[in-house]
């Protein structure tokens, strides 16, 4: 799906029916080969800048061919599959082409930063500036990476309540697909801040003459790297946190077994006395009329004793 924006006088976001000098385009799926061509040859832009844009394995980086200018950025998004064995958030690719006369971004499928954009959320943006508009996208980026590290740490605490008195492995399971997703945000905050540190020394942007542009670019390499922080030190907790939970989880069901194992010690008692009074021969005061009571109350105590004697051992 390719559409065309441009910002109208009002700040305002604006569709239109083709590209025109200073517009955004943007492609989500669904598109084929044949719209990616037509692209590259339309505007002139190289047909692997736009099909790089879609590995999802890319590394973050930017390339110049002539007068064309690719950034690719590693952006955070929900996992589409809902196997709970898979990372709930993965990390995509969008690229962002620059050209003389229009920026176009590119994604492998929908994105929040993106949406963001479309939906006129972000203040002061303008498809003609393009060294703000850029820098807006990292902002973005950065923006929902904090986001969804929040909602992975406030699941990891969910998840941890119910691990404190759960004996199965569905619970560390969860734990596992958060450890995923903070695999895949670690390393691409990395990249992405590589990047922004590469854009930042070597002026890719041509944003250097522009001080409030030059310092808010600063500012968003500031919450990279405080994003970058806060990813390390959740995986460093969810790491001992599943080591120690799956300890636990194993206590647990010990625990149960231990007790499962002092009642069928106990009722064994019982049992044993009722098997032998039970046996077909004759017994010690079978003719007394007492003898039931007697066997019961023997049996009573004695499953009393032993119960007594388990508790006082810890054991039940």
């Amino acid at each position: 799906m390719i559409r065309y924006f441009k910002t109208n006088q009002l700040g305002k976001l604006e569709e239109l029916e083709r590209s025109e000098k200073g517009c955004w385009i943007n492609i989500y799926p669904p598109f084929n080969h044949d719209n990616l061509k037509q692209i590259s040859t339309g505007y002139n832009i190289p047909i692997d800048f736009l099909i790089d844009s879609l590995d999802i394995d890319e590394r973050a980086r930017f390339e110049k061919e002539d007068d064309i200018n690719l950034i690719v950025v590693k952006t955070p998004c929900a996992n589409e599959d809902n196997d709970i064995r898979d990372a709930k958030y993965l990390t995509i690719p969008i690229g962002i082409i620059i050209t003389p006369e229009l920026i176009l971004t590119i994604s492998p499928q929908e994105n929040p930063v993106i949406n963001s954009f479309l939906n006129n959320t972000v203040k002061h943006f303008n498809t003609q500036d393009t060294g703000r508009f850029v820098t807006q996208i990292f902002e973005r980026n950065v923006f929902y990476f904090l986001y969804f590290l929040k909602e992975i740490n406030h699941e990891r605490n969910e998840f941890e309540k119910e691990l404190y008195t759960s004996m199965r492995n569905e619970e560390l399971t969860k734990l596992l697909s958060i450890e995923k997703s903070l695999v895949y945000f670690v390393t691409s905050l990395r990249t992405n801040e590589l990047l922004m540190m590469k854009i930042e020394r070597t002026d890719f942007l041509k944003v250097a003459h522009n001080t409030e542009i030059k310092e808010f670019f600063a500012d968003v390499l500031v919450d990279y790297s405080q994003a970058m922080e806060m990813a390390n030190i959740y995986t460093n907790i969810l790491s001992g946190t599943m080591d120690a939970f799956a300890s636990i989880i194993s206590n647990n069901l010990n625990v149960v077994v231990k007790r499962l194992t002092t009642v069928t010690i106990i009722l064994m008692v019982p049992t044993l006395a009722a098997s032998f009074m039970g046996m077909n021969v004759i017994v010690p005061g079978a003719n007394s009329p007492w003898s039931f009571v007697y066997i019961v109350g023997i049996s009573l105590l004695v499953c009393v004793l032993m119960l007594w004697v388990f508790i006082r051992q810890r054991w039940f």
